[in-house]
């Protein structure tokens, strides 16, 4: 443990004991069956960029997005940009200003991000994305103040919908599920840059078929933790992956702020 930043001492914190019972195969059920009713997107391909990802990930065969617009000249620029909902917007000859994508202020439609598959091989690591909860940036994501789970999300998702609110946050600034396809993988990442925060942020995941292989490691990959758990809190400044399976896999991500009556009732069963 010494190693990983991890929580309270603790690689994570397994949370199926604090909470409710959960109809995990119901809920499993209404996702399967929900997310063949909605529009779902993409996330995940400008990890390199974003300069997130563990060292040896910087060096894989994988293509990044962002990288690969870099190197664009105006010709390929301009074939990129026809596909945006307004190309009128951009300069071929300023392209260098520009970022596109996640946590930008061009986020990718889904014809950008078909033709970046397609044309220059990008690898989408998270290729079923789904928000209950949606947050605009980074900054944002524990923070529920004017955010709404939509609608449509009530009438598709209602199991799922009434589990998040019966969760013990006290805002929820980001939920969504992250689906892997078949053969897929997460690459090595932080989500949060160690040091740059001086409290773990509350977030909880959701792996209702508890068949996702998620892990931690620490700086040097020496030590690793098969995280187990159907739910549970870690800690984003230690790097974290999914591993390979040959079908879809999933899980539900929550940001927020948890309730402190549940966070000093961790506290008082795992700190004593």
């Amino acid at each position: 443990m010494a190693r990983l930043h991890g929580i309270w001492g603790y690689p994570y914190i397994d949370l199926e004991p604090f909470l409710a019972p959960v109809p995990f195969e119901e809920i499993h059920e209404e996702i399967c069956l929900g997310l063949t009713q909605v529009d779902v997107s993409c996330t995940g391909g400008s990890l390199k960029w974003m300069q997130v990802v563990a060292p040896a990930v910087a060096d894989d065969p994988y293509a990044d997005y962002m990288l690969t617009i870099s190197k664009f000249d105006r010709a390929q620029f301009e074939a990129f940009v026809s596909l945006a909902d307004d190309p009128s917007l951009f300069d071929p000859d300023r392209r260098a200003e520009y970022s596109f994508g996640d946590e930008t202020d061009h986020p990718l439609n889904e014809r950008q991000i078909l033709y970046m598959k397609y044309r220059y091989g990008v690898y989408f690591p998270w290729k079923v994305v789904y928000h209950f909860v949606e947050n605009q940036r980074w900054e944002d994501k524990n923070q529920g103040a004017g955010k709404s789970i939509p609608v449509e999300a009530e009438r598709i998702f209602p199991k799922t919908v009434a589990l998040l609110r019966s969760l013990p946050f006290v805002e929820i600034g980001r939920c969504l599920i992250f689906g892997l396809e078949a053969n897929d993988h997460a690459p090595l990442h932080q989500d949060t840059a160690p040091g740059s925060i001086e409290q773990v942020e509350h977030c909880m995941t959701i792996c209702p078929a508890g068949n996702k292989r998620f892990y931690l490691t620490d700086d040097d990959q020496e030590e690793r933790v098969d995280v187990a758990s159907r739910i549970y809190w870690f800690n984003d400044m230690d790097w974290h992956g999914v591993e390979p399976d040959p079908y879809f896999r999933y899980s539900i991500r929550i940001d927020g702020v948890f309730e402190p009556e549940f966070v000093a009732r961790l506290r008082r069963k795992l700190c004593s």
